[in-house]
């Protein structure tokens, strides 16, 4: 069974300047492959040239780099890269832009370097590459790495592949192994469980169990109250260095550059915290064993127009949830029912089935006008998914 595993590591550094060379290189590439084929597709739009030559190949642009570009002096720092790694970046960003162009997606963006979202590739050259030991990682270029969380991947797994990232100031080192099939994956007979995700509590189920909304707890509250202090700090830094055009330009940049990082680290930290408490979560649920879990096609993206409710929403991660939930439910083959995003689970009465249309969101009882049953709003919905027939299997 192949599985991905990241964890954070500990460069020295000359080790921290090579992996930002090779990250700066791989963007480089990146944009450059881009930038190119976005020229070419608008020379087609205007007429200059046919269908067939308004797209280039990643491997014809690895030739026009290695055979016309790198040849040039001022262009000699790219071997500073491995080619396996400045290979895959092209070819990263090629399959980004073949899906826009088949309509899957939008149209790839290009890389910031301050936000460092490309991953250095490192390939596997020789058998001692990626091996693996409880305390460090040895990696292709780099050599031996240590990790920061001792034991977290298998010693002496085999790696398929591996990569370093940096973010808000951390290096990371993502690896895919494979790992023996150790898991139960026989069908359970327990009985199912409904889950209802919302803003106010991030999941109720019908087991009774209620998981309250960890961006209202006083650590998250104290975190966001300082992200905007320093948000704050830096806007103020750039319309300085707006007004102040002398020669001091420099020096202003770089503190603007420190205090990207600390806004960057205070993100990454929120994040962290959202994303750990969703997993914990997941696991809870998934550790009972139930025969199946029901949850709603929630229209998150139709929820984020709603500019009262939209950044409760995205603190809430739903769409996360949802993600993990599906990969913890094909793991451990739980079956995942999908119930259509109109069904009214919230206003249905779990009781006689009455639908209440005029329940507002500010109802958090629900009371049946027919038989008087009152409970919880979100209890009663996850109730209603539980006992849903109509659904799609994830």
């Amino acid at each position: 069974m192949l599985r991905g595993l990241k964890t954070e590591i500990s460069p020295t550094e000359e080790q921290k300047q090579i992996i930002h060379q090779s990250i700066g290189i791989c963007r480089y590439l990146y944009n450059g492959y881009l930038a190119n084929n976005k020229e070419l597709y608008q020379q087609y739009k205007d007429g200059l040239i046919d269908k067939k030559q308004a797209f280039m190949s990643a491997n014809d642009f690895d030739k026009y780099i290695n055979n016309k570009v790198k040849i040039q002096n001022e262009f000699k720092w790219i071997d500073n890269c491995g080619s396996k790694a400045r290979k895959k970046s092209i070819c990263n960003c090629e399959t980004a832009y073949k899906r826009f162009l088949s309509g899957k997606s939008g149209f790839p963006k290009f890389k910031k370097k301050k936000n460092e979202d490309v991953k250095a590739y490192f390939p596997k050259n020789n058998k001692t590459d990626w091996t693996i030991e409880r305390h460090r990682v040895k990696i292709p270029t780099l050599k031996w790495v240590r990790l920061k969380e001792k034991g977290y991947i298998p010693v002496n797994s085999i790696v398929k592949s591996g990569t370093v990232s940096y973010k808000a100031g951390r290096y990371y080192v993502s690896v895919l192994v494979e790992l023996p099939d150790y898991n139960d994956y026989s069908k359970s007979t327990n009985e199912g469980i409904g889950i209802d995700l919302g803003i106010k509590d991030l999941a109720v189920c019908s087991n009774g169990e209620a998981y309250k909304n960890v961006n209202k707890t006083k650590k998250v509250k104290k975190l966001e109250k300082s992200l905007k202090r320093q948000q704050r700090r830096l806007s103020r830094k750039y319309e300085s260095l707006k007004k102040n055009k002398r020669k001091g330009g420099t020096a202003a940049r770089q503190n603007i550059q420190k205090q990207i990082v600390k806004v960057q680290k205070l993100h990454q930290k929120l994040s962290n915290i959202r994303q750990d408490y969703t997993r914990k979560i997941i696991s809870e649920i998934v550790k009972q064993k139930p025969s199946y879990i029901t949850v709603e096609d929630l229209n998150i993206r139709g929820m984020m127009k709603n500019r009262h409710l939209s950044k409760a929403v995205a603190q809430q991660n739903l769409s996360e949830f949802r993600k993990i939930l599906t990969y913890k439910c094909n793991w451990l083959n739980i079956e995942l029912r999908i119930v259509d995003r109109f069904y009214p689970s919230s206003k249905t009465c779990h009781k006689c089935g009455y639908v209440n249309k005029d329940l507002k969101l500010s109802d958090r009882v629900y009371i049946c006008p027919e038989c008087g049953y009152a409970e919880n709003r979100d209890y009663n919905a996850s109730l209603n998914l539980k006992d849903c027939e109509i659904y799609k299997i994830a």
